[in-house]
């Protein structure tokens, strides 16, 4: 249900959820997220202290002013608790200073940009739990190194805020293990065929043996393309970021395609498709069949399957927090009830990834990742199969706990 307007009744019996996140480039995550929340809602009957909660599409398109705009809007928004987050990076960490400033409570599913939970103020009002960058290069260099036995990997990033917060840890990373700078190529979004070609010569005559690629399903696609259409003896390992699953990058790069690539990329550690389900997970797939029978038939219809992973147990915690605190109906008191309760979780939370026992705390200087939810051990490594499915490289990882 979309609110239209404000009316007392709206105000006494509802809350209001924006989900700012691309719907229309990367539609895929999108869904995927509101699907994951949703569920986790349902659990609850759509229902918290006699209010009812609807989630609000707000379709930034990747535009940071658009979400800025979206931001404005939750403020003036006397029904509004809180925002849940999108894909894309840019729009939290260009629109940092206002979000905190302004007291807008962020919570983030999948946008893995470091700086945006690192907000050095005397409050921090976003909260994540999805890969974080300032860790993810740590992961995916050491795949590259240790299981790709790369001995000169070079960096492939895109040029934004994102890429600029994935450029430190990887190269740091890559140092670590290899005591040498990696190179670099930067690229732009809407990086045509041709140019990508250029970039992965220059990049194999710089005598580079994998790339670490850090971009989102667009340019992923267009680099897969050209890294096929080489000579075999070109072509180099990908090991990517999870930017490529927010879209249809599985479909454009077909199976077929993916034979002639040596693909990998980071996702957290859970998976539908592993043969080890806890009885939560068999729950709710269960659940969400039920909710969208006309989408979901079995594991592998949950397209963009982090978003949705991680949306739902947001959604669990969110719903654990609100319980110990009492909604007063003032919704910039309750913003912050709510924000200190996630802070203050009282009781270990069963999720998808893990078990969370007190997943956030509060935020300091000292300790910059206070408000993230997952770590290192969380994150794993994966790839496509032939029918297009994500298949995570978990081990057996049943019973976690933070």
């Amino acid at each position: 249900m979309l609110f239209c307007c404000y009316g007392a009744q709206a105000l006494a019996n509802s809350i209001t959820i924006y989900h700012d996140a691309d719907y229309s480039i990367h539609a895929e995550s999108a869904h995927s997220m509101a699907m994951g929340f949703k569920t986790a809602l349902a659990e609850v009957g759509n229902r918290i202290q006699g209010y009812d909660i609807d989630l609000v599409v707000k379709d930034h398109r990747g535009n940071s002013k658009r979400s800025l705009h979206h931001m404005r809007q939750f403020l003036g928004d006397p029904s509004a608790l809180f925002v849940l987050g999108g894909l894309h990076s840019p729009p939290y960490i260009q629109n940092r200073d206002f979000i905190n400033q302004k007291g807008v409570l962020l919570l983030v599913p999948w946008a893995a940009g470091g700086p945006i939970t690192r907000y050095p103020g005397d409050a921090n009002w976003v909260f994540r739990l999805s890969i974080d960058d300032t860790r993810a290069g740590f992961r995916i260099a050491e795949y590259a190194i240790e299981d790709k036995r790369c001995k000169n990997p070079h960096l492939l990033l895109e040029e934004t805020p994102w890429g600029k917060s994935n450029f430190k840890t990887l190269s740091s990373a890559v140092m670590q293990r290899l005591n040498q700078q990696p190179g670099v190529t930067w690229f732009g979004w809407n990086t045509r065929a041709g140019s990508a070609r250029i970039l992965l010569r220059e990049a194999h005559q710089k005598g580079a043996d994998c790339l670490l690629f850090v971009g989102n399903s667009i340019e992923g696609e267009v680099f897969a393309r050209a890294m096929a259409s080489l000579d075999a003896g070109k072509r180099l390992p990908i090991i990517s970021h999870w930017g490529i699953t927010g879209g249809d990058f599985h479909v454009k790069v077909n199976p077929d395609l993916r034979r002639h690539l040596d693909l990998h990329f980071i996702q957290t550690c859970f998976s539908f498709m592993s043969p080890t389900q806890t009885a939560l997970s068999r729950e709710v797939l269960q659940r969400t069949k039920a909710l969208f029978p006309d989408k979901i038939e079995q594991p592998g219809d949950i397209a963009a399957p982090p978003g949705f992973i991680h949306a739902y147990d947001l959604g669990r915690i969110v719903i654990a927090a609100l319980e110990q605190i009492e909604l007063s109906g003032d919704i910039e008191a309750d913003r912050v009830a709510l924000r200190n309760a996630l802070e203050q979780l009282q009781q270990p939370i069963e999720g998808l990834v893990k078990t969370y026992r007190q997943p956030f705390s509060p935020w300091s200087p000292a300790r910059d990742d206070a408000h993230e939810a997952l770590g290192l051990e969380d994150f794993c490594m994966a790839q496509y199969d032939d029918q297009n499915r994500i298949i995570v490289n978990t081990g057996d990882l049943a019973g976690r706990v933070e």
